[in-house]
């Protein structure tokens, strides 16, 4: 059995940087006071690639209901969405946010070109390692905020870094609530000792699919940052498996025969939340053949789906985990951030496999640029 105090040394030893992360205190590299004038901006645009990127949106998707300023996400290259934000929003009037760890990364360089007419001085910040890099560069020849991305931490694991507690500033939130009750977390031996043994109990060797089965939209985008750490860090030596999400009550209609009647080589991690303001549906017309929907709220309808749904789960001994957030602050986002790195890094050494390197994704990074500059595609 892998015990909590292995695995917080793993963490320890082979990325000590990461682990100071979690913890409150001075573990950024700037000061976020020193960009302070930038707050006064409604738009931001924020332009970037897979973990320099995915962790800002699931804050912003988890926490949207307080946050008073529109956020917009580049993280593909999509033409049609790069005019689209050209054509509807005052670009003269919004601030641009650019983050790569390597300051090299194709994608955020191509993007970042579509709007280089509209980057000032006054309206960009830069975030990449202080190296001799394209963006690095870039920012200090045109007198950008240039902003030194921890270079001991992988972009997948870098949401507590400057790449996430960033932009959540810039959102109006307070950085340090998002990791306030973590090093409690870390000490709470009962709880990650019970996360170690429900991952052991979920016969990870047996699974090729992880199931993401979703009834909180909400969580949707942080649901695609754990999808990439989880693929990222675990699929290796012939190992691992796909992590899927699957969007409920929708998908019962399309996949649920399948998650249910289909090979068993699945694993469900099903979330849910506590009732927040739910509407009422409107019944006035349903008369007395749905008379079951009759003074019901749509979390009600829900919420039942989701008990069908686990019953069926335990009827068929498919094997799951259940999820359900009770409040939707900074404080629980930060705990998911954490429980997943922490059960990745457990994964990992179950899989014996190094959650913290990417060797195949290097490779195509280096075949594309060889194909580009041979002009053979």
């Amino acid at each position: 059995m892998i015990s909590v105090k292995n695995v917080i040394n793993e963490l320890i030893q082979n990325n000590n940087n990461l682990f100071k992360s979690f913890l409150s205190g001075p573990s950024y590299h700037y000061k976020f006071e020193g960009i302070k004038d930038f707050k006064k901006f409604q738009t931001v645009i924020i332009i970037g690639m897979g973990g320099s990127i995915l962790g800002a949106k699931a804050i912003y998707s988890f926490l949207k209901y307080k946050i008073k300023k529109e956020f917009i996400f580049v993280d593909n290259l999509d033409e049609g969405f790069l005019k689209k934000i050209k054509k509807e929003y005052n670009l003269s009037k919004s601030l641009f946010l650019i983050v790569s760890k390597s300051g090299n990364t194709n994608e955020t360089i191509i993007n970042l070109s579509y709007f280089k007419s509209f980057l000032k001085k006054s309206n960009t910040i830069v975030v990449a390692e202080n190296k001799n890099n394209f963006l690095s560069s870039f920012a200090k020849n045109n007198e950008f905020t240039f902003i030194k991305h921890n270079p001991f931490i992988g972009g997948r694991y870098s949401v507590f870094s400057e790449v996430g507690m960033l932009p959540a500033y810039l959102m109006g939130l307070k950085p340090e609530n998002f990791k306030k009750n973590l090093s409690k977390l870390i000490n709470n031996r009962i709880f990650l000792s019970n996360s170690i043994k429900q991952i052991s109990k979920l016969n990870i060797k047996k699974s090729k699919t992880l199931i993401f089965f979703n009834y909180v939209p909400e969580l949707n985008d942080f649901l695609f940052w754990s999808q990439q750490l989880l693929a990222e860090s675990l699929g290796k030596n012939q190992k691992g498996f796909i992590p899927v999400i699957s969007n409920a009550p929708k998908d019962h209609h399309s996949l649920l025969q399948l998650y249910l009647d289909g090979p068993k080589n699945k694993i469900f991690y099903v979330f849910s939340s506590k009732e927040k303001n739910s509407m009422k549906i409107n019944s006035n017309f349903f008369g007395k053949k749905m008379k079951h929907l009759i003074k019901k709220k749509y979390h009600d309808v829900k919420l039942s789906q989701k008990n069908a749904f686990i019953e069926t789960l335990k009827e068929k001994k498919i094997p799951f985990r259940e999820i359900i957030i009770k409040r939707f602050d900074e404080d629980t986002i930060g705990k998911l951030f954490f429980s997943l790195i922490f059960e990745t890094i457990v994964l990992a050494k179950m899989m014996n496999i190094n959650p913290f390197d990417q060797p195949a994704v290097e490779k195509v990074k280096i075949l594309t640029k060889n194909f580009l500059n041979s002009k053979k595609f």
